[in-house]
C-alpha cells in the first residue's frame, strides 16, 4: 500500500501560553488515535506547537484503509426455501437489503444447522477522505474550558483562527474544516516575515518556517534554545548562573516564536527586599528569569527572552528595565510599611476574616491550631510553648501589603516579619514551615515546632470540614484536604514522628462547638488511612499489601508504615504464598466455627498427632520470639521469623483433621491456628496477600 506524509496546520491568534503545550498534546493523540482506530497505517507522529500555531505530522501514512472482509448472516438455510426449493419473502427480503440477488448468497454450516450468508469484501476508504472529519474531530475533543466566537461565524475556538494547512504528501486536502479552506500556504514571524509561504511538502514544513519565516515551530527546539540562550548569557555576562524554573521556562516557549535572550539590570537596592518577592514580582508578571552567584545569592540582573531579532538589543533591554523597576519599588516599599508593625499587633485583624462561614475566622482557626499544635508539640518532644506562639501567628502575613500583593509569597514572608520582630528562630522557621508540603515531593519542616504547626492546622481542616458534613467529593476538593492528609502522612512518617492519629484528631475535636457529624474522629482517620493506598501504590507496592495491613487499622502512621514495609519484604520470600494460603484457610475455618468466640490457649495434653504437636511447638517458639519484636515495631524480623512456621504448617494441614470428633480435641486444635494466625494478626492480615493457588 503507497504512503505518503500528511501535514495538518492551524493558524491562530496569539494561544493562551500555559495551555499551548496541553493542546498541542490533546490535537496529536486525537490525530492518531482517530486513524488508529479507522484501521489506517501510519508511522512517526510529530508535534508542533508555537504561540500562533498548532500542527501535527504523520509519517507514512497510508493512502487508504485496508479492504476487509465482510460476513453477514440471513435466514436459516430451512426458512430460506419452500418446499419446492424456491426463495421464501425472508430470504428475498434479506437480498433486497443488501442491494443483491439471492444468487449471490452462500451457505454457512455450524452446528446448530445451516444458515444463508453473504460475502464479500469491503473496500477501504482512502485516507484523504478520512482526514478532514478526523482533524475536526480531534479540534472538537481539544480540553478547552471555554471557546470563543468571532466575527459573523458560529465557530468556535479557544482563539480566533485565520489559516489551515492539510496536505498529504504534495496535494492539498481541500475538504473546509472550522469553516477555513486548506491549503499549503502557512504564515511566517508576525514581525519579522508577515507574509504567506508556501510549504511544498509536509516535509518541509519547519524549514520553511525556520529558515523563511523567522519561526521555530518544534516546541521542544525551542524550549532548548532558550535554556541553553539563557545559561549562555548569565556565564558570558555575569559569570552568574540563571534559574530556571521548569514551569517558567515552558510559559516562555509557548510566548515566542523566535526567542532571543537578553540581559537586564536593575539597582542594588532593591537586593534588601527578600529574594523571594524579586523573584515572585520577575518571574509572575514579567516572565524573567533571575541570576545567581556561586554563592547562589541574587544579582541585580535578570534575562528576558524577546520575541525578535532587534537591531537596536538595548533598546529592547532598557524598555523592560523602565518596566521592571516600578514592581520592585512597590515590593521595597511593601517590605519596608510591612515591618513597621508587628505581626503579633496583626492578630486582631484575622477576626474579620472569614475561615468558613460555619468554622468561623481566621482568628478562630489560629487559636484552634494554637491550642492543637501545642498537644502535639508535646507528644513528639518539642517544644509546647513555641508551639502555640508560632499557630498564633501563623496567618497574621496573610493581611500585610505584601502578601495581598504576592499571594504566593505567604509563610514566606512571615518568617522574615518575624525574624525582624525578634521571634524565636523556631517560631519564624514554622510560619514558612506550616505550609511544607506544599506539593507532592516538596520539602517537609525541619523544625519539630513547624511539623507541630504543619499537622495541627491540617488536622484541623479535616476535623472542622468533616464535622459539618463537608468532605470532599469526586469532583470538589476546594480546601485540598486530599493534599493536606497526605502531607501530614509524609511529615510524621519521614520525619519519625510517634503520633497516633486518632488521638490527634480526638483533641482537634474537642476544640470545636459546632460539629453536627458523630464520631468525627473515626471518619476521618479512615480517610486519611485511606490516602495511604496511592502513597504506597506510587512506590510500587501493591494494593493488597496496603488492603492487609489496612485491615488491622494501625492509626500511627509510622506504625502503618514499618508494617506495609514488613509485610512488602515478607511478600518477597519464597515462604510467603503458601503461608498467606494457609492463613486464608485458617481464617475460613475460624470463621465457620465461631470466630471471635475461639480462644487461643492450647492444651498440650489434648495434642494427639506429631503434626500438631510439631505445630504447637513451633508456634510457641515463635512466640516467644517475635512479640518481644513486635512490642519494639519490628515487624521485618518478626514475619521473616514466622515464614520458619510453612513447613510445620503445611505438615499439620496433610495429617491433622481440624474437625475432630472428639469436641475437647477439636477445641484445642482450632485454638492452635488461632494461636498461629494471631501472631501474624500483629503485623497484617496475611491471608489477603496473592497465595499460591491464585499466582
Amino acid at each position: 500500500m503507497a504512503t505518503q506524509d500528511f501535514l495538518v496546520e492551524l493558524g491562530t491568534e496569539e494561544l493562551p501560553p500555559k495551555a499551548l503545550k496541553p493542546l498541542s498534546d490533546a490535537f496529536t493523540q486525537g490525530i492518531a488515535k482517530g486513524l488508529e482506530e479507522a484501521g489506517v497505517a501510519f508511522g512517526k507522529v510529530e508535534a508542533f506547537a508555537a504561540p500562533r500555531r498548532l500542527a501535527v505530522r504523520i509519517r507514512d501514512l497510508a493512502d487508504a484503509q485496508p479492504d476487509k472482509s465482510v460476513e453477514k448472516r440471513g435466514p436459516a438455510v430451512q426458512a430460506a426455501f419452500d418446499d419446492a426449493g424456491n426463495p421464501t419473502r425472508a430470504l428475498t427480503g434479506f437480498a433486497t437489503s443488501l442491494g443483491i440477488t439471492p444468487d449471490q448468497l452462500d451457505t454457512l454450516e455450524t452446528d446448530k444447522g445451516a444458515w444463508v450468508v453473504y460475502r464479500t469484501i469491503e473496500k477501504g476508504k482512502p485516507t484523504v477522505e478520512l482526514l478532514p472529519e478526523l482533524v475536526d474531530q480531534s479540534l472538537a475533543a481539544l480540553p478547552i474550558p471555554k471557546r470563543m466566537r468571532w466575527g459573523a461565524h458560529r465557530t468556535e475556538f479557544v482563539r480566533p483562527v485565520h489559516w489551515l494547512i492539510m496536505l498529504y504528501g504534495n496535494k492539498v486536502i481541500d475538504t473546509p474544516v472550522m469553516n477555513l479552506k486548506p491549503g499549503n500556504k502557512t504564515r511566517g514571524h508576525r514581525f519579522h516575515c508577515p507574509k504567506e509561504l508556501i510549504v511544498p511538502t509536509p516535509a518541509d514544513y519547519e524549514v520553511v518556517l525556520k529558515q523563511e519565516g523567522y519561526v521555530l515551530a518544534d516546541f521542544a527546539e525551542r524550549r532548548d534554545k532558550i535554556r541553553a540562550g539563557v545559561n549562555a548569557l548569565a556565564e558570558q555576562e555575569a559569570k552568574g548562573q540563571a534559574v530556571i524554573d521548569e514551569a517558567l521556562l515552558d510559559e516562555v516557549t509557548a510566548l515566542n516564536e523566535w526567542p532571543v535572550p537578553l540581559m537586564g539590570r536593575f539597582e542594588e537596592r532593591f537586593l534588601d527586599v527578600p529574594a523571594e518577592a524579586l523573584i515572585s514580582s520577575m518571574k509572575e508578571h514579567q516572565k524573567y528569569f533571575h541570576v545567581v552567584d556561586s554563592n547562589n545569592k541574587m544579582l541585580p540582573l535578570f534575562i528576558t527572552v524577546a520575541n525578535l531579532e532587534s537591531k537596536d538589543p538595548a533598546q529592547v533591554i532598557s524598555g523592560n528595565e523602565k518596566v521592571i523597576r516600578p514592581r520592585l519599588s512597590d515590593a521595597a516599599f511593601f517590605y519596608e510599611t510591612d515591618r513597621k508593625t508587628k505581626l503579633e499587633e496583626r492578630i486582631e485583624a484575622l477576626k474579620p476574616i472569614v475561615f468558613q462561614d460555619k468554622l468561623g475566622s481566621l482568628y478562630e482557626k489560629s487559636v484552634r491550631v494554637a491550642a492543637l499544635a501545642k498537644k502535639i508539640a508535646d507528644a513528639i518532644g518539642s517544644d509546647p510553648a513555641l508551639a502555640e506562639r508560632a499557630a498564633m501567628l501563623a496567618k497574621t502575613d496573610l493581611v500585610t501589603e505584601m502578601v495581598l500583593e504576592f499571594t504566593d509569597l505567604q509563610g514566606i514572608m512571615g518568617q522574615y516579619y518575624a525574624t525582624h520582630d525578634g521571634e524565636h528562630d523556631d517560631v519564624a522557621k514554622a510560619l514558612n514551615e506550616q505550609y511544607m508540603p506544599r506539593f507532592a515531593g516538596d520539602d517537609l519542616p525541619t523544625t519539630l515546632t513547624g511539623c507541630a504547626v504543619a499537622i495541627a492546622d491540617r488536622i484541623d481542616s479535616l476535623v472542622g470540614l468533616f464535622g459539618i458534613n463537608q468532605p470532599p467529593s469526586g469532583t470538589r476538593d476546594p480546601f485540598a484536604l486530599r493534599r493536606a492528609s497526605l502531607g501530614v502522612l509524609r511529615i510524621i512518617i519521614e520525619r519519625q514522628l510517634p503520633l497516633d492519629l486518632q488521638a490527634v484528631c480526638e483533641w482537634a475535636e474537642q476544640n470545636f462547638t459546632v460539629l453536627s457529624e458523630q464520631s468525627t474522629a473515626s471518619t476521618v482517620v479512615d480517610y486519611m488511612l485511606e490516602r495511604f493506598r496511592a502513597h504506597y501504590d506510587e512506590q510500587g507496592i501493591g494494593a493488597e499489601v496496603y488492603l492487609s495491613v489496612h485491615a488491622r487499622r494501625p492509626t500511627r502512621p509510622l506504625d502503618f508504615d514499618r508494617r506495609v514495609k514488613a509485610v512488602e519484604a515478607f511478600r518477597q520470600l519464597p515462604e510467603a504464598q503458601a503461608l498467606a494460603g494457609a492463613n486464608k484457610r485458617v481464617s475460613n475455618i475460624l470463621t465457620k466455627q465461631g470466630g471471635d468466640s475461639i480462644g487461643e490457649t492450647v492444651d498440650n495434653a489434648l495434642l494427639q498427632d506429631a503434626a500438631e504437636k510439631t505445630l504447637a511447638a513451633k508456634v510457641e517458639e515463635q512466640a516467644q520470639k517475635v512479640l518481644p519484636l513486635f512490642e519494639q515495631g519490628d515487624y521485618a524480623t518478626a514475619l521473616t521469623s514466622l515464614a520458619s512456621l510453612r513447613e510445620p504448617v503445611d505438615l499439620f494441614f496433610d495429617e491433622v483433621m481440624v474437625m475432630a470428633d472428639d469436641d475437647a480435641v477439636r477445641n484445642n486444635r482450632l485454638a492452635l491456628l488461632n494461636r498461629l494466625r494471631n501472631l501474624f494478626l500483629r503485623v497484617a492480615d496475611i491471608s489477603l496477600l496473592p497465595t499460591a493457588s491464585a499466582s
